[in-house]
């Protein structure tokens, strides 16, 4: 909301955890290999928010960041790899700042996309934690896949390709023009991250259909979605995995049930990927 969004990310957690609990131990995945910590519970904000300005609201942001990296910091720190579920992308901040204040290095950060979320810093919101991370040194290389052309501003484009740390692939390149495949933007995109502790974030308000702030008709499909994080979690060295934006009810009423087995699905498409890896 902070962005001029519709609020409801909040709603998935709950959810996606039922989800998550029901599936099936077996020899490709082990309920070992998986800690519920737990959940930040910011109701209380949500209801004191309802009234307030942007300005106030990304006051409201701000909060949340100091409260998400010290413990996003802390499960680093113990040596594991956190999976965050629901919530903005505004939250790809505290999470990049508590990793890397943990690991004392920069990460480098690969993300599945139709925005940059690079807007100038203009106050925090779920549209900037990007160029924060990457301003205050806890971003290093940014790698972004599938943006789509109507949807980001030319000033930041050119931005990006003006900086040597940031590079992306559009949408219409891979699945409009055949410039070259999905698999092809993954894998060089991985190349350019690879070496160095990297984020995993996939915005699934890029997956078609999936109900979020900034729900697409026109988007990736899920099996791209899980191609994405399998390729990555096998390929790079993982500091977290992020899945912000989707919701099970939004502010505006629309609802969709079905968000959180999606997100069961990429979770342990991670997990299954990312077998007995030591942490470097």
């Amino acid at each position: 909301r902070a962005n001029y969004g519709i609020g409801g990310t909040h709603s998935l957690w709950q959810p996606a955890l039922k989800a998550l609990l029901n599936v099936q131990e077996s020899k490709c995945l082990k309920g070992e290999q998986l800690l519920v910590l737990g959940a930040f519970d910011f109701n209380d904000i949500i209801e004191q928010s309802k009234d307030k300005t942007i300005e106030e609201l990304r006051e409201l942001v701000g909060f949340i960041d100091d409260t998400v990296a010290p413990i996003i910091q802390k499960i680093a720190a113990a040596g594991k790899i956190p999976i965050i579920i629901g919530g903005g992308h505004n939250n790809a901040f505290p999470v990049l700042k508590g990793i890397s204040e943990a690991r004392k290095t920069a990460l480098n950060c690969i993300n599945l996309d139709a925005h940059t979320d690079f807007r100038e810093m203009e106050g925090r919101h779920s549209g900037n934690g990007f160029r924060y991370a990457h301003r205050e040194g806890f971003l290093n290389k940014y790698e972004v896949i599938g943006l789509h052309e109507n949807y980001n501003a030319q000033d930041i484009i050119d931005e990006v390709i003006d900086d040597p740390d940031l590079h992306f692939s559009f949408y219409e390149d891979i699945f409009l023009r055949e410039k070259f495949s999905f698999y092809e933007a993954v894998e060089n995109a991985i190349e350019r991250v690879a070496g160095k502790p990297t984020g995993i974030e996939l915005d699934l308000d890029c997956i078609e259909n999936v109900l979020s702030s900034a729900a697409t008709p026109c988007g990736i499909s899920t099996i791209h979605a899980r191609q994405y994080i399998s390729w990555c979690a096998k390929k790079l060295s993982p500091a977290y995995l992020h899945l912000p934006e989707g919701a099970v009810k939004l502010d505006d009423g629309r609802t969709n049930n079905l968000t959180p087995k999606l997100v069961t699905y990429l979770i342990t498409d991670f997990i299954k990927a990312y077998p007995n890896k030591k942490q470097k």
